[in-house]
């Protein structure tokens, strides 16, 4: 089926406003690209570099509005003062996916886990690699961003024998898998996105963890408290859940937050440390991971 794609330019430092901004409208998807000709040296593992002027585009299904969609991010960048240039085509069916592989290219987060595109070779250095192979689809998350790599990082750095987790809002399950295969014994990924529960499902059965994978719709009970809860979602919507994430996660337990901007941290700090021993933030490009144990 034909979709709809958005192209925005604009300056580096509001990227990141615009990237969260495009999937809280529904976006399917968010790349950024260079709106000119500069070039970038390879940047090391995890880390994201942006061009000067980036161009940051959004693909949403055919029966989006065009015209309300333009509205709504104009409206937006004016509240921020932004200066911007907007374009909107009508995209024909296509496997846009597959496009994708010229810029994914295998991956390493923390010292062992890595993240390769299918039809694609570990490098030969990589010793003691534990392996994800996963392509860009239709759900978000393949590592790419920010939030997502900050997540990767964290959980290479963490103990998971043994350990139950719930990825909360899991996309295309790259959070939860990589859990599986750095040893945690069970995840209940959860997802208000019929697409990303079929994309994990997917994901998980080609990595070969998904006996140990339960999927649920928002709204259903996960059944048991977790040792370790991930959420890389909206730093508004995890204010908004700080209750219900809460009570997911076992006194002692742990909690991984991403999908935060720097100015947003302070927020969802003070939403959390009644119930959790926070640790010090970590900050990759614009973006935070907030981590704590829960209170006994």
């Amino acid at each position: 089926m034909p979709w709809i794609q958005i192209h925005i330019t604009a300056g580096k430092s509001n990227a990141p406003f615009l990237e969260t901004l495009l999937e809280g409208l529904g976006a399917l998807c968010v790349t950024l690209t260079d709106a000119g000709d500069e070039p970038q040296l390879e940047p090391a593992p995890g880390e994201e570099k942006l061009w000067s002027e980036t161009i940051v585009t959004g693909l949403f299904d055919a029966t989006t509005d065009q015209d309300n969609l333009r509205q709504a991010v104009q409206q937006a960048a004016g509240s921020q003062n932004i200066q911007l240039k907007i374009e909107t085509e009508l995209l024909l069916d296509q496997p846009w996916e597959r496009a994708w592989m010229e810029n994914f290219h295998p991956m390493r987060f923390g010292q062992r886990l890595w993240v390769i595109p299918r039809e694609q070779q570990l490098p030969p250095d990589a010793e003691d690699a534990v392996i994800m192979m996963l392509d860009p689809g239709l759900a978000f998350g393949t590592g790419t961003h920010p939030t997502t790599s900050l997540c990767l990082q964290w959980l290479d750095g963490v103990d998971l024998h043994g350990q139950s987790v719930i990825d909360y809002g899991c996309g295309s399950g790259i959070l939860g898998i990589a859990a599986l295969l750095l040893g945690a014994e069970s995840v209940t990924g959860i997802d208000h996105d019929p697409q990303a529960l079929i994309a994990s499902q997917q994901n998980a059965a080609e990595n070969g963890v998904i006996q140990h994978l339960t999927l649920l719709p928002v709204g259903k009970p996960a059944g048991r408290q977790c040792h370790i809860l991930l959420a890389n979602i909206l730093a508004s919507v995890l204010v908004e859940l700080a209750p219900l994430l809460t009570e997911m996660v076992k006194p002692g337990g742990r909690i991984a937050l991403s999908g935060i901007l720097h100015d947003q941290a302070e927020m969802v700090q003070h939403a959390y440390s009644k119930n959790f021993e926070l640790d010090p933030p970590q900050q990759l490009d614009d973006w935070i991971l907030i981590t704590g144990k829960r209170l006994k």
